[in-house]
């Protein structure tokens, strides 16, 4: 399937170390011809790390899309039925913001965004980043895998050793995923092997 012509949200939650590689998809998907609209959560917003300061990755992430980021709820409103997307990425999405769109909160522009594109009965694709997605976020990440609409780049443990109960996507497959998810299907296998040896 094409993407040239559609219109793709693009969500980031403050999985701050996961930025590396989730910033070259959105450019994969502008060179394949979307417009993508950037949402950010209000940590992204404000919140400098050693993977880089908040105003290094805004300006990053609005040069790459050429398109004004969304970072209010006001902002983000809007994209339902006044201004439908096709689909609504969120990645890097945390445990933090995954149990709040499992359980139907709406408190920041990226979970606007996506209730926005249900809304439409529009695809979302989530790409976890997550060190309790085998533990207590675990009943969240399968409610979310039930519902319709919602789709999983692929994922797996990244360091079993060490983090046992994380998980994280493959964020290379994304462009698949989305691709996929607009044609309404799962992109194939979701459960993948992430960690190597």
């Amino acid at each position: 399937m094409s993407l040239k012509g559609k219109h793709i949200g693009f969500g980031i939650s403050a999985s701050h170390c996961t930025y590396e590689e989730v910033v070259p998809q959105i450019e994969k998907l502008i060179e394949l011809g979307a417009k993508v609209s950037p949402f950010v959560s209000n940590n992204v917003r404000t919140t400098d790390t050693k993977f880089g300061t908040s105003a290094y990755w805004l300006n990053k992430i609005e040069e790459i899309t050429q398109e004004p980021i969304v970072d209010s709820i006001v902002k983000a409103e809007p994209f339902g039925p006044k201004t439908p997307l096709d689909c609504m990425v969120l990645a890097p999405i945390t445990g933090n913001t995954t149990s709040k769109f499992a359980n139907a909160m709406t408190d920041t522009p990226v979970l606007m965004g996506a209730k926005a594109t249900l809304r439409s009965g529009n695809p979302v694709v989530l790409g976890i980043s997550t060190n309790d997605a085998l533990g207590l976020n675990g009943v969240n990440i399968m409610r979310l895998m039930a519902t319709k609409n919602i789709y999983f780049i692929p994922f797996g443990q990244d360091d079993p050793v060490k983090k046992p109960n994380s998980l994280v996507a493959r964020m290379e497959a994304l462009v698949d995923t989305v691709e996929s998810a607009i044609a309404g299907k799962q992109y194939q296998p979701v459960l993948i092997e992430k960690f190597r040896d």
